[in-house]
This record gives structure tokens, sequence and C-alpha cells, in this order.
């Protein structure tokens, strides 16, 4: 198997020229950015918020789950597409997206502001994965004390430190494809040890939950299962970022308008897209199965739990039906699929923050040496910041309403540049041709308006 050679991926010059493998087999070999990916997308937003939208909508819904994560993939596919054939990450490619605010583009400025989005996210997903820990283990008695959050938190941020100090894409994509392989298998274990309750589902509820079918109020219900599930834009803007440290856009060389540079490209942009495909099998079969675990245990009673109660409920129900042993499975994969998320994220999200401030003149990111000084510092006070706010300071309201808006901004931007960058600046020798364009389009408006939706409903 062919390795990453030790050159700088971001420094596209040529010197890393590798030929794309031909056979499926042998683009398999080179898959990972998609599993950083899945860890990052398969977090508190469908252990929480999937159960909770199965717990409220029951299996109507569950078509949907499949229609939006598909839907979003392929403004990451572009958006990848564009950066294995210019060799730039997506902080670069927004800067160039009109109108310019002084300096900069406008989605520059937005990325600085969702410094708070990301503080504020964060912050609830390390303190949920506290909690779900704390829950089996406290520390000082109380389980929901201060004392035992915040020495999981503490705890929890010291070891995702120690895994990144290093800043190797090598290390996250090993302990990512780990991670996202147990959590799956977690998530889909979960399922089917429901069928030894008194909430065991049927082929019958699977198939009515896939007939396309919208309940009588509960558009609200999917629009809100459209925005939470799937890539967000973090995700597709951090998914730039690994295919370039796999080796994607190095590998295929400086653009140079040979037939040879054509060949490679599309070569490696195949690679990427087994890899992107591969990546929403898993994180959609995850999302799945936790919506699943909401629509059968907690829709039929009626409960619709609100954040942590997500997993105090569900717990609770597996202690009721298999005994204790249920129970402390559920947490611990609960909790183990949280802090991946924070696992995928100190490196991803920490990508866009020093990346951004670079593009404001804080250092050169094309210097190996410096990118990765400021690199080991950010994901050492990233952590430490999100663990202290979310222990303390709780998500006060005002934030809270901010990051809400400035997520929904984000999305909307992020659909918008990618298909500015795909038009202005993907070659167009490297591109699959029609439908390939217009799913593209279909995903960008989608994307677009489930984010107006989300700042009109904000307010």
């Amino acid at each position: 198997m062919t390795t990453l050679r030790r050159s700088d991926p971001y420094v596209v010059d040529g010197s890393q020229i590798q030929e794309p493998p031909t056979s499926l087999g042998g683009r398999f070999r080179f898959l990972g950015p998609g599993m950083i990916t899945s860890a990052a997308v398969v977090g508190s937003g469908e252990l929480l918020t999937a159960t909770a939208l199965g717990a409220e909508a029951g299996f109507v819904l569950f078509w949907l789950v499949f229609v939006s994560t598909f839907v979003k993939v392929w403004v990451q596919i572009e958006l990848a597409r564009w950066t294995v054939s210019t060799g730039r990450v997506a902080i670069a490619g927004y800067d160039d997206v009109p109108p310019r605010l002084g300096k900069r583009g406008w989605m520059a400025w937005l990325v600085m502001l969702m410094f708070v989005q990301f503080l504020t996210s964060q912050a609830g997903v390390i303190s949920a994965a506290a909690f779900a820990f704390s829950t089996l283990f406290p520390i000082g008695g109380e389980p929901y004390s201060l004392l035992s959050i915040g020495s999981w938190v503490a705890i929890l941020a010291a070891i995702a430190i120690f895994i990144h100090l290093a800043n190797k894409y090598s290390v996250v994509e090993r302990v990512s494809t780990v991670l996202v392989f147990t959590v799956t298998a977690f998530a889909v274990t979960m399922v089917f040890l429901i069928q030894g309750t008194e909430f065991a589902w049927t082929g019958a509820d699977v198939a009515q939950g896939l007939q396309f079918n919208v309940a009588v109020g509960s558009i609200g219900i999917a629009l809100a299962m459209f925005g939470l599930t799937g890539v967000g834009a973090g995700e597709l803007t951090a998914y730039t970022y690994w295919c370039v440290e796999k080796g994607y856009a190095a590998w295929t060389g400086p653009k140079d308008g040979s037939a040879d540079w054509q060949r490679r490209a599309r070569g490696w942009i195949s690679v990427m897209k087994v890899d992107a495909w591969v990546s929403w099998v898993i994180y959609t079969v995850s999302t799945a199965a936790f919506y699943m675990l909401g629509a059968a245990v907690l829709h039929p009673q009626g409960i619709v739990p609100e954040g942590n109660e997500v997993m105090t409920t569900v717990s609770g129900t597996f202690e009721a039906g298999l005994g204790a042993w249920g129970s402390t499975i559920f947490l611990l994969g609960a909790g183990l699929a949280l802090f991946k998320t924070i696992i995928a994220n100190v490196p991803s999200l920490g990508r866009q923050v020093g990346n951004t401030l670079a593009l404001f003149g804080a250092f050169d990111w094309f210097n190996r040496e410096q990118r990765d000084r400021w690199m080991r510092w950010i994901m050492i006070i990233l952590p430490l910041v999100w663990g202290l706010f979310g222990t303390i300071i709780s998500s006060p309201l005002p934030l809270v309403l901010l990051a809400g808006v400035l997520n929904a901004i984000f999305l909307i931007g992020a659909a918008i540049a990618t298909v500015y960058l795909s038009h202005t600046q993907t070659d167009a020798r490297v591109k699959d041709g029609k439908p390939t364009t217009v799913m593209l389009i279909i995903s960008a408006v989608s994307i677009t308006a489930v984010g107006i939706i989300g700042l009109i409903n904000t307010f």
C-alpha cells in the first residue's frame, strides 16, 4: 500500500504526485477523511436530537433520515472536488466569495464569528458526555453534582488534548475509524436489544416509516430533522482539510492543463467520492438507529425528552426491560458517542479556527512549523474552554441564540460558496456532468431553505 510522503500536503508543488488507484478495491485502501467526518457527525445531533425527533414523530418520518443525509452529501462532495482540483481548503475558498467587506470576503468574517457557535455547541457535547459517564461512575458521591460533572469534563478534555498533541492526520484518522465503527455497532445493537422489551418494533413499523408520508402537524419536526441530521456546515468545511491532509490534492499535483493532470485529478476525486459515500452510509445507519430508539421506545409512551433527559429516559427503559446491564451498556455507548464528537472536532474545528486566524494575518498557514505550533496550542485551548464553558456557564441564552443565528447563516453561506466555487474555479474537465450539477443545486437550495427557516425560528 502506498503511504503519504512526509511533505507538506498543503503545498501542492508537484513533488508528491502519485498515480490514483483504478479499481474499487484500490480506492478503498485510500479512504480515511470520511471516517473523521462520520466521527464528527454522529454525536449530540444524532444521539440526543434524532432520538428526540423519533420520540416526537414516531416512525412516520423515518424516511427523512435517509433523504436529509443523502441530499446534503452532494454539497460535501462538490466542495471536496474543488479542493482536490485546486489544492485549496474551504476557508481560503470562502474568502473568494463576493461581496467583500474590507480586504476579506464576507464568509471569512462569518467564520470568525462562528467561533462563538463552536464554543456553545461543543461545550454542550462535552458536558453531555460527562453527564453520561458521571451517571455510571460518579466522582464524589452525587452523579449530577458540579464536582462529578466537572471532574469528568476535565478527564475528557485531558484525553482529547493528549490524543491530538502530536497533531498528526494519521492519529486522527485511526482513532476516528475505531470510534466510528464502535459507536455504529453500539447504535445498531441497541436497536435490536429493545426487541427483548415491551417496545419491540416490527417490519411493518419500518415499512410504514419508509413510505414518504408527512403526518399533519409534523412539518415543523420534518424541517428541524432535515437541518439537524447529516453533515452540517462545520463538517462540510472540515472535510476539505482532511482530504488535503490525506494527500488527495498533493497526489494530484498542481493544475498545469495537461491530460496527465486531468487523469490524476479525476482518479483521486473518484477515491474522494467513494470515501464520502462510505461515510454517508456509516453516519446514516447510526442516525437511523438512534431515531428508531426514539420512535420505538419513547413515542409510544408520549415522552419527548430534551437534552440529557434523552439518555436517562432511554437508559431507564433498558434497565426496566433488560436489567441494569442494559442501562449500563446504553450509557457507556452514549458517552462514547458524544465524546467521539469532541475527539473529531478538536482537530476539525481547530483547523478552521487556525486557518481563519492565518487568513487575518496571525501567521503564515503555508509555513508548516508555524502552522503546527499554532495548531497544537489551539487544540489545547479549545477543549479546555469548551469544558469550562459547559461546566460553569451552562450556555446562557444570549450566546445560544447568537450561535443559532450564526449556524443558520453559516449553513447558507457554505452552500452558496460551494456553488460559486464549483462554477468559477473547478475545472470543467473533472466534473461529472449535468446530473451531478442538478443534484448540487437541489442540495444547495434545500440547505439554504432550511437555513432561512432556522433563522426565522430563532427570532
